[in-house]
């Protein structure tokens, strides 16, 4: 082999390993692409998951404690009702608080 063969043979096996090289990298490349959508599934299906969870707790939360104040309000309303309210005496009372006089 003369020189012109032997850079010859050196330039196609440098293209070739090029070529192989480029495409090791399109396939690294669409490997990263595919694994990154698969990921990205998988994390929104997750956070959807987990947001319907939390809404779900939350809103039994809100129920309960909206049921907890009923039932306070109505006792308190159950006590309040069944105060005597004496109408003279308090009458009396405030006339000795305001006016001096009693």
């Amino acid at each position: 082999m003369d020189n012109n063969e032997v850079l010859d043979h050196l330039l196609k096996i440098e293209a070739e390993a090029a070529e192989m090289v480029n495409e090791a990298q399109a396939e690294a490349d669409n490997r990263i692409t595919e694994a990154e959508k698969q990921n990205r599934a998988a994390y929104d299906k997750r956070f959807v998951e987990e947001n319907q969870r939390l809404e779900k707790g939350f809103l039994q939360s809100k129920e309960l404690a909206r049921e907890q104040f009923r039932k306070e309000l109505e006792t308190y309303k159950e006590k309040i009702s069944s105060v005597h309210v004496n109408n003279d005496r308090f009458s009396s009372l405030l006339d000795s608080l305001v006016l001096g006089e009693g």
